[in-house]
């Protein structure tokens, strides 16, 4: 299933004006499941940054993460990077007419290749990691980037079904990634060898946000993958299922879950 043709295509469609950029963000939050649970790790960590602090959007896509994190604190201030030249080019754009390009700059750069030796207090990083092959190395290049009692936040899919995938002879929903997802322990197990301490690591998309993630998104993408005509579709649609999705989302968000699709971890930068 290609997935990234079709983020591209979205990204295209809602590049155009700041209106269409605003509304854009507010769907993907609005929909995505992850967002909910960053959105709240995030509130937990500005709590201990509420003044000043550098951060690092690694990985930063369509720039919906920087934009958030943007709004919560006026002091803080971004690099946010992509190995996509194209979205880092609409995000510098954006953010050149929203008035943040004193604040944020958006940068091309591979994380496997990232020499920012003690310069952020917070990295972020949202669906990134199950793309990577060389996540051992990124994980360091994270830890080297962080100043001491700096955080790193982390969602990523688990390998609980994280890629729609429960067994070996399954494919990935999504053609693009090099994993099927985490366990908790490889994970917290790649970030302590890198240096991290004090990890937290808990699952997401428990049974709920499972129903929802295919409500809002895999269903969607199938129908895509078919024939872009589907785009025609699309608003009738969500104008249905989304109020299904973001109750769903809701129940998901309060219940604290055994077990689940996605992984949220939280690990800070502890030097002796």
């Amino acid at each position: 299933m290609q997935y990234e043709p079709i983020k591209k295509l979205l990204g295209r469609f809602f590049t155009g004006s700041l209106f269409l950029r605003k509304t854009f963000y507010f769907l993907l939050d609005l929909l995505l499941l992850r967002t909910w649970y960053v959105k709240k790790a995030l509130r937990k960590i500005s709590r201990q940054y509420s003044g000043e602090a550098s951060v690092l959007d690694a990985g930063s896509g369509f720039g919906q993460y920087t934009w958030r994190m943007s709004r919560m604190n006026s002091r803080w201030k971004f690099k946010s990077i992509d190995i996509n030249k194209e979205q880092i080019d609409d995000c510098n754009i954006f953010f050149g007419k929203a008035g943040l390009s004193d604040r944020v700059s958006f940068n091309t750069c591979d994380l496997t290749t990232l020499n920012d030796i003690g310069c952020y207090d917070i990295i972020l990083s949202v669906d990134v990691m199950e793309h990577i092959e060389e996540d051992k190395l990124v994980f360091k290049n994270f830890y080297k980037s962080l100043k001491n009692n700096g955080i790193l936040l982390i969602s990523t899919p688990s390998d609980k079904g994280g890629s729609d995938v429960r067994s070996e002879e399954e494919k990935s929903f999504i053609d693009e990634h090099v994993r099927n997802g985490y366990s908790i322990n490889d994970l917290t197990e790649k970030l302590s060898i890198a240096g991290f301490r004090a990890i937290e690591a808990g699952y997401t998309y428990g049974k709920p946000g499972n129903i929802s993630w295919r409500l809002s998104m895999k269903y969607p993408i199938k129908m895509l993958n078919v024939s872009y005509l589907f785009f025609l579709l699309l608003p009738f649609y969500y104008l249905i299922f989304s109020p299904v999705s973001i109750i769903l989302n809701i129940f998901d968000l309060c219940l604290t879950h055994k077990t689940g699709t996605g992984l949220l971890v939280i690990a800070r930068k502890q030097e002796k």
